[in-house]
Order: structure tokens, then C-alpha cells, then sequence
């Protein structure tokens, strides 16, 4: 179990520890408090201190609790600020403010006032006394390109010109304590004092990194938690920045976390996790693992201190293999075939996410030297492992169980051997019960799955958007059954055979519309203001508007079977049957 450390402490006593040496690793996010938070803070601390601007109101014993600060001791022995950064930043540049102002005034008081603040903001020496060009704080934030201001102003107390974040907070203190000063001079240096010994955060320094963040995500419900992203941008920036190429790699770095955050919308972790870990199954293949037990993002990476981010070619193959999804996702005709594109439509309806990462092997593999792919090849292993993975779901549903076949493949794809999922194909008639058998609810993602197939086995189905929204459309309307009772078999109702994908704007108009009457909606009409209602591009289902002048019980039946022997015929065709 993880040892903490937890106590509560003031303002003074956490800086004025002569162990205080606070840093912003170069993972962190850039310093974002603006001049609203600052006037909160403000407003707070002034009302704690001063509860109806009366000095004789505050009440010693009173503590104005600012929250926690979660830390942990880096190598290098400094505590490296996991949670608080932004809480940190400002109170000391509130404090250096305070600072600078106190220095105008001869007053005992303000003297030890400034005294404390002293040795809150700089290291002291054996004396006592501040070592000036000694901070207790230091920030090596990658992607912050003012974070020398930040720390100019703690060591000089003054701010450039430049309209950056610490900059405008700094001078926005400075004002706002050179108003309160005027009105109420005669208390002014017990302001700081207050905040120093009665303002409390609760420090909590963990055993590692990993404890450290976990306790973050725990504890915080407003702010942003660090991603693994955040974690190897910071190994990336290091290793960029000692070949000179800093400046490069934090514009490279930006448009890719651009590009990622259009494309991927993960269910957990953010856009550019998710790049990690398609690229994550390239580099496990290299390596030969196949176990189905995938670790941890962070965990992958960080062996051997990170070795595979310090990769001369890790960084540019994640470009690449971020502007190939990109292709896919713009469905890209100068890249791939009409074919290809077909078969990738269907891929994107898949019953789970394992052909993003088979298809990143396979791309990251066979690539040319520029970047593209032979889409011959492409549409062979397309089909190969759409047929695979849909009928994997029905046999052995769950994602976690297609690990093995999948991992297994993974591995002979990097060694330049056939994908034939030796091993793992189907028996025919097991098959064809259990397809028989499966209960095509709208609720299971493989009954769309399977409709999108199904929808571009018609070979005149024109490549649809991916952007497109599809819905689930019952042929024979469940309402119409409710009213006529016309099925002898009620479950007919949502069999694969009385279902197809309709766009969604299309399927709100002609859900409950006898077949006859849908027909119109399928096909498109003229409405009574002359403005055209567009149909369906499903080409599957205007067929059967055109030939059918209903769809009844046994058009139902009759279509299920097509369906399902089509499926079976179609995993034929790709090897996938086994033979006795």
C-alpha cells in the first residue's frame, strides 16, 4: 500500500520549510488562471482577513482553507506539483506583489512582514537570510513558452511588456494592492500576514508519480487531469530539446493534438491516448507480444525509462500514423480506392474497436516510403478481417476474448506472413445455428454491424458519409404490428431479415408509417411548399421499395436467410470456414 503524507499547513509554514522546493514539471499544462480568478481569490482572501472591511473583525484562530496540493519527491529531490500548480503560481505572485510594496515602507511591521514573505519566495542561507537567485519554486513546463516570465517576476518584481498570463496577474495584483493600501493604510501589512498564517492548504505528498496522479484524478472534479499524453510529451520534449529541437517539437506536437482532438473521441482518456495506444499495438507486434493481457498506456511506455519515446522515429511515425486516420476519416478518393473506402465504411460500424489497432499494425507495416498503401493488398485484409471480427462477436462476444485470434495476427503481420487466422475459424453449421439463433436487438451494436454489411453487399451501394447518422429502421413498423397483428411470429418484429440502416432524419419521418406510405419517405418526395425531402442512399432498401408493394411476414423470413447464408458465404469466400 502507498504511504502519504498528509498534514495541513499554513501558507508560511509550507514555504518557509527549508526542504520547500517546489517544481512545475515539464508534463504540466501551461499556468491559465486569468484576471477572474484572480479577482476571486482576491475577494476571498480580502473578505477573510478583513470580514466587513474592519480590521478588529478577523478573529486569530480563524483558518481560510485553499485547497490541496498533491505532490511527489522526484529523483532530483524536488516536489514535483501533480495537483495545485495553478493555486501555487498566482499566491506567489500575489505574494511577490505584496512584496514589492512592503519594500516602500519603513515600518516595523512591514519590515517582518516582508521578512516572511522572504522566506516564503527564495531559498535562505544559514543565516537566514534570502539567496535572491535561489527560488523555492521553478516550472519546466514544455508547451509554456512564458514560464521564464513567471519566474523573472519572483526573482526582479517586475513584468515585461509582454501580454502574457503571469505578466497581466502580477500587474493586476499589483493594482488592486496599491488600492487597498490608499483606502485602509493603517492596516495594509496585516493583509499578507493573514493570508501567510491563517490561509491553509493541505499538502499531500505521495511515493511516486503514478500515486500521485491517481490521488489527482480522486480528489479533483474541476480541473483537467493530466493524461498519459501529458506524461510522454514531457519525455518527447526532453529528448527534442536537447538535439536543439525544441521550438519544432512544441509546433509539431500542437498541430498533431490538434489533429487527434478532431478525429478520436475516446471513451476514456483523451484524443492523443488514443494515438499512443494505436501505436502501442505497432510496437507490441515488433516485440512479439501476444499475450491477450495489454498493460497499462503509461506502463508500455515507460519501460526501460521510456526507451521507445527516445526513438529517433517514434515521434515522426505517430504523425504518420495520425494523418493516415486522418484519410479514412475524410475518406480520402486520391488515397484509396472506391473499394477500399466501401469496406472501411462498413469497418466504422464494427461491433468494437480491435480493427483501429489492427489497422494501424497493418498500415505502419506496410506503408511505402511515401506513406501509402497497395490497396489491392488493402481491400484483401479489409475483408478478411471484417468477416473475422463480425463473426468473432456472434461466437465469442466481447472484446477482450478477440484479443487472442487478433494479437496472434498482429505478430505475423510485422513478420510478413498471410493473415489467415489459423486456428480460431468457424465451423459452418455451429455457425449458421448460432446466427440463427442471435437475437438482432437494436441495443447490440453487432445488429447495426451487421446491416452495414449487409448494405454494401449490394455492389451498386454508393459510399456513404461517415459522418452520416444511421439508425436502425424496421421495415414492417413495430406500431403496425401493435395495431394489426398481422405477424404470427411476434419476434419477427426484430429479426435481421426486417431491419436496415436509415439515415436518422429520414427514420424520425417514417417510423410509424404503414410499408406503403414509407415507401415515399425511402424514395424522397416534393412536399406541399415544393421543397424537396431527400430518401434514402441505402440503395438495399429502395430496392425493396421499388419491386415490394408490402413487406410481410415472409419477406421477413426470406430475408433473414439471405442475409445470414450471404454472411456465411461471404466468410467462405475469406477462409474463414474450417474444413473438416
Amino acid at each position: 500500500m502507498s504511504k502519504l503524507n498528509i498534514d495541513q499547513k499554513t501558507i508560511k509554514d509550507l514555504f518557509e520549510d527549508k526542504k520547500a522546493d517546489f517544481l512545475i514539471p515539464d508534463y504540466q499544462r501551461p499556468y491559465a488562471w486569468e484576471e477572474t480568478e484572480c479577482q476571486t481569490l482576491w475577494d476571498d482572501l480580502k473578505m477573510f482577513a478583513f470580514p466587513d472591511d474592519d480590521c478588529d473583525k478577523f478573529n486569530s484562530n480563524d483558518e481560510y482553507f485553499l485547497g490541496p496540493i498533491v505532490t511527489f519527491k522526484n529523483d532530483q529531490e524536488k516536489k514535483e506539483i501533480i495537483d495545485g500548480q495553478q493555486r501555487l503560481t498566482t499566491l506567489m505572485l500575489l505574494l511577490r506583489a505584496f512584496y514589492s510594496n512592503l519594500g516602500q515602507m519603513q515600518s516595523d511591521k512591514a519590515k517582518k512582514t516582508r521578512t516572511f514573505i522572504e522566506r516564503c519566495i527564495w531559498k535562505t542561507d544559514e543565516f537566514g537570510d534570502p539567496i535572491k537567485d535561489a527560488l523555492k519554486i521553478d516550472s519546466e513546463v514544455a508547451s509554456d513558452n512564458d514560464k521564464e516570465e513567471f519566474l523573472n517576476i519572483l526573482r526582479t518584481g517586475k513584468a515585461s511588456d509582454n501580454k502574457n498570463r503571469y505578466a497581466l496577474n502580477y500587474l493586476f495584483f499589483q493594482n488592486l494592492i496599491a488600492e487597498f493600501q490608499k483606502n485602509f493604510p493603517d492596516y495594509f501589512s496585516l493583509f499578507p500576514l493573514r493570508i501567510l498564517n491563517n490561509c491553509i492548504l493541505l499538502p499531500i505528498e505521495a511515493e511516486s508519480q503514478d500515486t500521485a496522479l491517481r490521488i489527482f484524478s480522486t480528489l479533483n472534479d474541476r480541473g483537467k487531469p493530466l493524461s498519459d499524453a501529458d506524461i510522454f510529451k514531457a519525455q518527447l520534449y526532453k529528448y527534442y530539446a536537447k538535439k536543439g529541437e525544441k521550438d519544432s517539437f512544441i509546433q509539431q506536437w500542437k498541430n498533431l493534438e490538434e489533429l487527434c482532438e478532431k478525429m478520436f473521441h475516446p471513451i476514456s482518456g483523451t484524443p492523443m491516448d488514443e494515438l499512443f495506444t494505436r501505436y502501442m499495438y505497432y510496437e507490441r507486434a515488433k516485440s512479439g507480444i501476444k499475450t491477450s493481457t495489454t498493460e497499462a498506456l503509461r506502463k508500455f511506455y515507460e519501460k526501460e525509462n521510456y526507451k521507445i519515446l527516445k526513438n529517433e522515429s517514434t515521434f515522426n511515425n505517430l504523425q504518420i500514423l495520425a494523418s493516415f486516420w486522418k484519410e479514412i476519416l475524410t475518406q480520402n478518393d486520391e488515397m484509396f480506392s472506391s473499394d477500399v473506402l466501401r469496406q472501411l465504411f462498413v469497418l466504422n460500424h464494427a461491433p468494437n474497436g480491435m480493427w483501429c489497432y489492427f489497422l494501424s499494425v497493418y498500415y505502419m507495416h506496410n506503408k511505402d516510403v511515401t506513406n501509402k498503401l497497395d490497396n489491392d493488398k488493402l481491400l484483401c485484409f479489409l475483408k478478411k478481417i471484417t468477416g473475422f471480427i463480425w463473426a468473432y462477436a456472434f461466437t465469442n462476444p466481447g472484446l477482450n476474448s478477440l484479443r487472442t485470434p487478433v494479437f496472434t495476427e498482429m505478430i505475423n503481420i510485422v513478420e510478413n506472413r498471410d493473415v489467415t487466422f489459423e486456428g480460431f475459424k468457424f465451423e459452418k453449421e455451429s455457425l449458421k445455428t448460432t446466427l440463427n439463433n442471435y437475437k438482432f436487438t437494436n441495443a447490440r451494436q453487432t445488429t447495426k454491424s451487421m446491416l452495414a454489411w449487409w448494405a454494401f453487399e449490394n455492389e451498386n451501394q454508393e459510399l456513404l458519409s461517415i459522418d452520416t447518422t444511421f439508425e436502425i429502421e424496421h421495415i414492417f413498423a413495430k406500431n403496425r404490428q401493435d395495431h394489426e397483428k398481422s405477424l404470427k411470429n411476434n419476434s419477427n418484429i426484430d429479426s435481421i431479415g426486417n431491419k436496415s440502416l436509415l439515415e436518422k432524419t429520414i427514420n424520425i419521418r417514417a417510423s410509424d408509417y404503414k410499408f406503403s406510405d414509407k415507401v415515399k419517405y425511402y424514395e424522397g418526395f416534393i412536399t406541399s411548399k415544393n421543397k424537396q425531402k431527400d430518401g434514402t442512399k441505402i440503395k438495399d432498401l429502395l430496392d425493396i421499395a421499388k419491386i415490394k408493394n408490402d413487406f410481410v411476414e415472409i419477406d421477413i423470413e426470406n430475408r433473414k436467410k439471405l442475409i445470414l447464408d450471404s454472411f456465411v458465404s461471404y466468410l467462405e469466400k475469406e477462409k474463414l470456414i474450417s474444413t473438416p
